[in-house]
């Protein structure tokens, strides 16, 4: 077998490697003229379509030839019309399938042109010849002979064709008339050895059919020249024009196996390695510049989609009220800000964006890919679009990590909402990929999204669900805990306070209402479990999950309602328990707190006694209580009306005393209600400053507690006291801003 260089048309060899690959669709040009009608002289001088013998026949149903009434004639002629000419085979092995299975066919029809033509003109080429010795024209005889004496009953009755004799004595008639003394040269006689060669050709179609396949449509010769191959292969990924075509480099692998012989055995594993890590790369390397043009794509979809963020309009509005106002705005050699849509609006049809050339590039490599479902190579199957999806999973989980923008030494990330809006847009370009390839992209979406909900991913890296915990907890609760973050009620978030060292962030910017609802929707329910339970380590309470169970299945959270509304209060508190479990992963508010309960009996100690440990829990409660009018000297725990809360987030008390107290006392078996009625006792003691703000902060205990009323509240604290806490600190407001 040759090994030399291998030096083809470098733009155009895909073309033509997917042409020669098709070759095999040629054989069945023939039998497509079994179903014309056509009926001409016959004569010799005429083509070989017009001289068949079938040919004027097909017109008379009476003269039609028996192969043609064959039951099996007609579907394999449907076959051959659907195919012809314009032949755009998904896979070569149907094709190869559908010669094997109407062989039969192709047998009958060469059988009658071996005997009906190829003898007749043979034969009067021979009459024709000037000087014709003894020896050759035996053998040109016994050619005529052969092929008078065929008939298409031999192919009916299942007879084994061999015409291997009558080639080799064609290679002997060659080797005569080739010596120079001949007296019958082949160079002088061309038509003879054109019309032989033709007759051999016919041959090998009765009785080597599967032979003349694989010789028609095999490339395995590529197998010995991998690096050129390889070359050829990026130069096609390289051309967009030419990547619809790429996907003939991996299904040539598939030819790579007719390469070993049964003299070398011991090739056959070193060729089967071979085709399969070729055919590997190819597939790879496809799915892999498919991915890069779905990034690009995703990118610019990203920063279109980022141009409608609502921080984006400030300017515009900006300028819009200063037009009205007269007011001169920015500079005056200051180019105006291209507005969301620009990019749309063309001239012309000509001009061609970057978008464009990119879904062009993708579309052809697309097709390449989507080409083949699989691909059999060495026992092994290859499936080109799982390359795809393999590659996407991937770098979707990487796209959605990297547009936190996390920056660990800044402590910087990105909003929730920004985050959200990035993360649909780049799924938008995904879900438009189902147009080019028949791929399960929801499949990739589950795969990925559930992974973020997680602490960690598949390949144990960080996912946004990590992320976004440590930043709220080791950022946010942190300025929190240092009184650079308070809470303000009003705007149900948290607010920066106005501090010597300002912050790199804004509180409010993460933490209002609709960030958290972006936050829950890209964490989902497992993310924001993770988040709450960290959240009970850091704070002792819990963060309650925004649900919308009520909205799917309301006849269930009805029932929950239920139960949690109707527990008697001789029910065993183990009982009791489990039912306020069911009602908080429902996300309905509790008495009492299953996580924060499960919290702190963690924390229960084994060298001191259940009473020594309901004492302590006892005292922490008159501790607070006792601690209240020292918080009340502080000059940051005025209340301010305009936030509904106080500047030092002692309003957060109120929940965090009745929680404490409901879990501590669940879990030590106290009664709740006369726990907390002492301390309301003990902070009726209060002399200090500030303590109509604390006044304030004991009534806001109560309407949080399910377990104390105003009534209450009013035999420790009159209601007047009460009344003019709030009358004071109003009126403090007011001269303070005045």
């Amino acid at each position: 077998m040759s090994r030399g260089v291998i030096q083809p048309s470098q733009q155009k060899l895909a073309e033509k490697l997917t042409i020669l690959n098709d070759r095999g669709i040629g054989m069945l040009t023939r039998v497509y003229n079994i179903k014309k009608v056509r009926t001409h002289t016959h004569t010799y001088t005429h083509t070989h379509a017009d001289i068949s013998p079938c040919n004027h026949a097909c017109g008379d149903p009476k003269a039609k030839p028996s192969y043609l009434v064959d039951k099996n004639l007609e579907s394999a002629v449907k076959f051959i019309v659907r195919k012809f000419p314009a032949v755009e085979t998904r896979n070569n092995n149907e094709l190869r399938a559908h010669v094997r299975k109407y062989g039969p066919v192709m047998q009958r029809y060469y059988v009658q042109y071996l005997s009906g033509f190829d003898a007749v003109v043979l034969n009067e080429l021979v009459q024709n010849l000037s000087v014709c010795p003894e020896d050759e024209s035996i053998i040109m005889s016994s050619f005529v002979n052969t092929m008078t004496s065929l008939s298409v009953k031999q192919v009916e009755d299942g007879e084994v064709f061999d015409f291997r004799g009558m080639r080799l004595d064609w290679f002997r008639l060659q080797a005569y008339t080739s010596v120079s003394k001949a007296s019958l040269g082949i160079a002088d006689h061309k038509e003879l050895g054109k019309m032989m060669n033709t007759i051999i050709f016919h041959t090998k179609m009765v009785d080597s059919l599967v032979e003349m396949l694989v010789e028609t449509s095999d490339l395995s010769i590529f197998c010995f020249y991998s690096r050129a191959f390889e070359k050829m292969f990026q130069q096609c990924l390289e051309l967009p024009s030419q990547s619809r075509h790429s996907i003939c480099f991996p299904l040539l692998c598939t030819h790579f196996m007719s390469c070993t012989h049964e003299l070398c055995p011991e090739e056959r594993h070193h060729i089967g390695d071979r085709s399969l890590s070729l055919c590997n790369m190819f597939l790879d390397e496809m799915a892999k510049q498919a991915r890069n043009l779905i990034t690009d794509i995703c990118t610019e979809q990203c920063t279109l989609s980022d141009q409608l963020l609502p921080k984006h309009c400030a300017k515009t509005i900006s300028q819009a009220v200063n037009k009205k106002s007269k007011k001169a705005t920015g500079k005056k050699g200051e180019p105006e800000r291209e507005k969301p849509g620009v990019e749309s609006m063309r001239k012309n049809r000509l001009l061609v964006t970057n978008l464009d050339k990119l879904h062009t590039a993708l579309s052809e490599l697309c097709f390449s890919i989507n080409y083949v479902p699989n691909l059999a190579v060495w026992e092994h199957t290859f499936t080109p679009r799982e390359y795809l999806t393999s590659h996407l999973e991937i770098r979707f989980t990487k796209s959605i990590v990297g547009m936190t923008m996390y920056n660990q030494a800044t402590q910087e990330i990105a909003k929730p909402s920004e985050l959200l809006t990035s993360v649909r847009a780049y799924m938008t370009v995904l879900q438009s990929i189902e147009n080019y390839v028949t791929i399960d992209i929801t499949r990739v979406f589950n795969n990925v999204l559930l992974q973020q909900t997680q602490h960690l991913d598949s390949h144990g890296e960080p996912t946004i669900t990590s992320l976004y915990t440590n930043w709220y907890l080791e950022t946010l609760l942190r300025q929190v805990s240092n009184g650079h973050i308070a809470y303000f009620p009003a705007m149900k978030a948290f607010v920066n306070l106005p501090t010597e060292n300002e912050l790199t962030f804004n509180a409010e910017e993460y933490s209002d209402i609709s960030e958290m609802r972006s936050l829950s929707e890209l964490l989902g329910p497992y993310g924001m479990k993770f988040l709450s339970e960290s959240l009970m380590w850091h704070i002792s309470s819990q963060v309650a999950e925004l649900k919308v169970l009520s909205c799917h299945i309301p006849f269930l959270v009805s029932s929950v309602e239920d139960f949690k509304d109707h527990i008697p209060r001789e029910t065993d508190m183990k009982v009791a328990m489990n039912v306020y479990e069911l009602s908080s992963a429902a996300g309905l508010p509790c008495e009492i707190d299953p996580a924060l309960v499960v919290a702190l009996s963690s924390q229960k100690s084994e060298n001191i006694s259940p009473e020594e440990e309901y004492k302590i829990a006892c005292l922490l409660m008159v501790f607070v209580a006792v601690s209240l009018p020292t918080l009340a000297s502080n000059v940051m725990s005025q209340y301010s009306p305009a936030i509904e809360g106080h500047c030092n987030n002692i309003h957060c008390l109120a929940k965090a005393i009745n929680q404490i107290a409901a879990a501590l006392f669940t879990i030590h078996k106290g009664s709740i209600e006369d726990r907390l009625k002492e301390f309301l006792a003990e902070t009726d003691k209060m002399t200090t400053r500030n303590r109509e703000s604390v006044y304030l902060l004991l009534d806001m205990i109560v309407q949080e507690s399910p377990f104390l009323t105003m009534d209450l509240l009013e035999s420790c604290f009159p209601y007047v006291l009460l009344r003019n806490a709030y009358h004071a600190v109003y009126k403090q407001s007011i001269s303070a801003n005045a």
